[in-house]
């Protein structure tokens, strides 16, 4: 399938599948969104909830990298601790990341980070910075088997509407078993039946508002004790 590096609304850059009319991240500003469903809605409310010492997170979707980019970037400004599992079934080829802005529009003194995220191998933990480690995962997600494992997973698999495959009762039962108890998942998608495939999982689900270009957005908590 064609992949054609574009420039969203904020002027950050994604990554367009031609053939499904579907990107890595949203036309309506690539950081935009990734800001607003994963660090604002994600991993800001859990910090700001529990705040932990450390924290585990498991990324659906490792991609361009850019959620793992804005996390580690937080990690350092609140002097936290978080491990970090990207799952990704095909990575992204190095021509095309070459392409991406997200550091000049971020941070411009931190493009050694933004690279290092992707030069690390894949299948083992690496230490990106003193606070942020990560280990990328080359996997399909129905393979997925972790227990217990995680306070937050950012939920950033391609839409519904090109892999339903993905959006399923069964994806979401693998997701709440991934998840410890009080753990969190957020994702950009507010489908209906994506809101009740996470409440079959057994997911307490909240639709909140969403990112620019889109309405709403869903947050999905294990609760604390499981009947």
């Amino acid at each position: 399938m064609k992949r054609t590096v574009i420039t969203t609304s904020d002027g950050s850059k994604t990554i367009q599948i031609e053939d499904w009319d579907e990107q890595y991240h949203s036309i309506h500003g690539a950081i935009q969104e990734s800001q607003h469903v994963f660090i604002k809605t994600g991993l800001h409310h859990f910090l700001n909830r529990n705040n932990p010492k450390d924290l585990t997170i498991l990324e659906i979707g490792f991609g361009t990298g850019l959620n793992a980019f804005l996390t580690a970037l937080v990690s350092d400004k609140q002097d936290i601790q978080i491990h970090y599992e990207g799952v990704e079934a095909y990575p992204v080829l190095t021509e095309e990341l070459s392409q991406l802005n997200y550091a000049s529009q971020i941070a411009p003194n931190k493009q050694t980070l933004f690279d290092a995220l992707h030069k690390v191998s894949w299948g083992e933990l690496h230490p990106i910075t003193s606070l942020f480690s990560l280990k990328k995962r080359q996997q399909f997600f129905s393979d997925i088997s972790d227990k217990n494992s995680f306070e937050l997973i950012y939920f950033d698999a391609f839409g519904p509407r090109v892999q339903p495959e993905l959006w399923t009762v069964s994806i979401f039962k693998s997701m709440f078993n991934a998840l410890k108890n009080k753990g969190v998942l957020v994702t950009y998608s507010a489908k209906g039946s994506v809101r009740r495939a996470l409440q079959t999982a057994g997911f307490v689900v909240e639709r909140l508002e969403g990112p620019p270009g889109k309405r709403e957005m869903l947050r999905a908590t294990k609760p604390s004790e499981i009947c």
